[in-house]
C-alpha cells in the first residue's frame, strides 16, 4: 500500500515537471510575440489583434498550467518563517493541512464557479470578439480546468507525502521536494 501511494506520487509529480517544463517554453515564445507586436506596432505602425491576444493567451496558460509544477518544487507563498526550520513531521502537518483547508477548496470552488463558463464557451465555440482575433476562446477556458486538475493532483501527492511522513513510512523524498534555496 505504501509503495503504491508513493510510486502514484512520482507518477504525478512526473506529469507535473513535464508539463511545468513545456509550460516554461511558452515564457520564452511569449517574449519573443511582445517584441514582435512592439516592433510592429512602434517602427512599422502595424499591428495584428491575433498577436495581441496571443499574449494573453500565452500568459494564462503559463500561469495556469505552471501551478502544478510551481507546487511541486515549493514555488508557492507559505510563511516561511514558521517552516523553514521546523522538523518533517511539523512540515507534514503544515502540508497537509494547507492542502485539506485550502487547496483543495480553492480548486473545488474554481471548478464549480468556472463549470459553466466553460461550458457555455463549448456550446458556443466562443472565440475573440475582436475581428482578426483568436477564434478559440473555448480552448482557453478549457485550460481553467487542467489547472484544477494539475493543482489537485499535486496538491493531492503532497497530503500523501505528508500522511506517509506521519505515519512514519515515508519514503525517500523525491529530489524536486527539497526546499527553495532562496528562503
Amino acid at each position: 500500500m505504501v509503495s503504491r501511494l508513493a510510486a502514484a506520487c512520482q507518477v504525478v509529480d512526473r506529469i507535473n515537471e513535464q508539463v511545468g517544463r513545456a509550460t516554461a517554453w511558452l515564457a520564452i515564445f511569449m517574449v519573443l510575440v511582445q517584441f514582435v507586436v512592439v516592433v510592429l506596432r512602434y517602427v512599422f505602425s502595424i499591428g495584428f489583434i491575433m498577436m495581441q491576444e496571443s499574449i494573453w493567451y500565452l500568459h494564462g496558460i503559463l500561469f495556469m498550467l505552471g501551478a502544478g509544477y510551481t507546487l511541486l518544487h515549493n514555488g508557492h507563498v507559505r510563511v516561511d518563517i514558521f517552516y523553514r526550520d521546523a522538523s518533517a513531521r511539523h512540515k507534514a502537518l503544515v502540508d497537509l493541512g494547507g492542502v485539506i483547508v485550502f487547496l483543495l477548496p480553492v480548486c473545488t470552488l474554481v471548478m464549480w464557479i468556472s463549470w459553466p463558463y466553460v461550458i457555455h464557451a463549448w456550446e458556443v465555440f466562443e472565440s475573440s470578439m475582436e475581428t482578426g482575433g483568436i477564434p478559440l476562446v473555448f480552448l482557453l477556458k478549457t485550460v481553467i480546468w487542467l489547472f484544477v486538475v494539475l493543482l489537485v493532483l499535486q496538491g493531492a501527492a503532497l497530503a500523501a507525502r505528508a500522511a506517509l511522513t506521519l505515519s512514519g513510512a515515508a519514503p525517500a523524498p523525491a529530489a524536486t521536494q527539497t526546499d527553495r534555496p532562496d528562503a
